[in-house]
Order: C-alpha cells, then structure tokens, then sequence
C-alpha cells in the first residue's frame, strides 16, 4: 500500500527557482511521484510513495524556509496514482489572479469537519463550493451553492455578479483540500464580507473523519491523480478520466455513443477540430502498445 500526501503551505519564497533542484532530488531518490508547484507565495502539490518516501520529501519540505509547520493530508492507494514526478515554477501556487490577495494577512475562521455539519445547517449560514464545475458535478454538500466557473480565475467576477444574494447572511466555504479557500476566504474579506468561515482540510479531511452515516456530502470528490475521485473514508471511487479534455466519468459515461477512449466523451464532443482528434488518436495509439509491451507512455522525469 502506498500513501498520498496532499500539501500546501503559504510563505515567502525569494527564490523559488533555487528550491526546485534539491525538491525534485530528494522526491526522485526516495521514489517519490507526483506534483509540487512552487511559488513566491508558497508551495502546493500531492505526491505518493512508500511510507518512507514520503516523510522523506515531507522532511525536506519541512526544512525549507517557513514551513517548519507544515500540514498535509494522507490516503491510501493501492497502485501509484502518478506516472512521474514533476516539480513546476508558477506565478500562485493556486490560480486567482488577485495580486492584492494574501491568505497570510487573513483568512477565514477554521471549522473543524466535526463541527462543519452544523455550521452548514444553520439558517443564516450561505454555503459556496470554491471548486471548479466538472467537480461539484460528481459530489458536493448539502445545500451548496455551486459558482459554476470552468477555473477558479472566474470566482472574484462570479462573486462581484452575485453578491447580493448573500446579503446578511455567513458565508461558508470549501475546497478539495483547503487551499483555494485560504485564497477566496480572504477575497471575500477585502470585499467587506463580515462572517466569512472555512472547512478546515478541505473535503478530503471531512470524508476522512466524518462516519458516512453523519455526513451531509454528495457523491465523489474529484483528486488530481490517477484515483480521480475518492469517496467516505477516502476510498477510491468508480470515475475514470476523459484523457482529451480531463473531466471525470462515470462507468456509465463510457457505454454513451460519443466516448472514444483517449479522443472524447460527452462533455468535449463539440469542443475539438477533428486535427486534434487525430492527435489524440495517435497518442491513445502510441498509448496501448507502450502498455502493451509493459512500458510507460510517459516522458521523462523532472
């Protein structure tokens, strides 16, 4: 069994470039595969691998510049849920494009997952989904108000078109794990929103310590991994992955007439020139025969 470790940390990094060498190191000695972006904002990313693995990178991320208290979440998976390990440079380490946001001037109040249910029940309580539309599609919260955005660059302009809906009301959000609503928690701060709350570790945290049979939650969390979505005690779920626009579907998505494994499903069967349907057919080719001669499609390592 292999462990997922889910992280993000907000600090100042004055040169991420000088991190990413001994990060991607340390990741790749010890077996360690995934995703870790790094920022002058902080750092963000999942990775899996053996138990020592991952304290290992973990160990090392620890020793890096203000992160001496970082927290992270873990699951379990039976395969690696990741072809390589990449380690990437990126303006934010989760996408806003609000320079005037700053998750480590405020944020909004933590809500343990025990205590969530309640928050989100009360009569007084707004409860927004942060996550992008083909997410809330397979599972959110009871009641949750579901922006509709296709990235989360279009949350300040849905919440400038709509915020008169949440007027007088507490405004409670989440996230997969925590880290767009560090960043939207305190957007909606600077934008004069009195009572702002947050769930603390996000919903893989809530699905983690929440028994099903108290929970409030809907369907399946979409991960950015190979598992694609996880369920209640963070057991992997049924959906697999539309390898042409990356979406999720369900078993019953790929008996529907317009999937083509590797080429389109549903939801992308409009959105592509039959030249990039072709393209995508030859990879899916080249695909197949490299699994068939027991190899990875996938390019090297950084």
């Amino acid at each position: 069994m292999l462990t997922v470790a889910a992280l993000y940390h907000f600090t100042p990094f004055e040169d991420p470039a000088a991190l990413k060498p001994g990060l991607a190191r340390v990741a790749c000695e010890n077996g360690v595969k995934g995703s870790l972006l790094l920022a002058r904002e902080g750092i963000n990313g999942t990775i899996a691998g053996t138990r020592a693995g991952i304290d290992a990178v973990l160990s090392h991320i620890r020793a890096l510049p203000g992160c001496a208290d970082l927290e992270w979440k873990e699951s379990p998976a039976a395969e690696m849920p990741f072809g390589r390990m990449k380690v990437r440079l990126k303006r934010e380490i989760v996408t806003m494009g609000q320079p005037d946001v700053d998750p480590r001037a405020s944020v909004g109040h933590y809500v343990d997952p025990a205590e969530w249910n309640a928050l989100i029940s009360a009569p007084d309580v707004a409860v927004i989904d942060t996550r992008n539309d083909y997410e809330v599609a397979i599972g959110t919260f009871d009641g949750a108000v579901d922006p509709g955005t296709r990235t989360f660059r279009d949350f300040p302009a849905w919440w400038e078109e709509n915020k008169a809906r949440f007027h007088n009301k507490r405004i409670a959000m989440f996230c997969t794990g925590g880290i767009r609503c560090e960043k939207s928690t305190n957007f909606l701060i600077g934008q004069g929103v009195d009572e702002v709350y947050h769930l603390k570790g996000g919903i893989l945290k809530y699905l983690e310590e929440v028994p099903q049979d108290d929970s409030l939650w809907h369907g399946e969390c979409f991960v950015f991994d190979q598992r694609v979505s996880v369920g209640h005690g963070l057991k992997q779920g049924p959906h697999s992955l539309c390898h042409a626009c990356r979406r999720p579907l369900t078993p019953e998505d790929l008996e529907r007439p317009e999937y083509e494994k590797g080429v389109r499903c549903h939801h992308c069967a409009e959105e592509y020139t039959e030249a990039q349907r072709e393209r995508f057919r030859e990879r899916q080719r080249q695909v197949d025969l490299a699994r068939a001669r027991g190899e990875s499609h996938l390019g090297p390592e950084d």
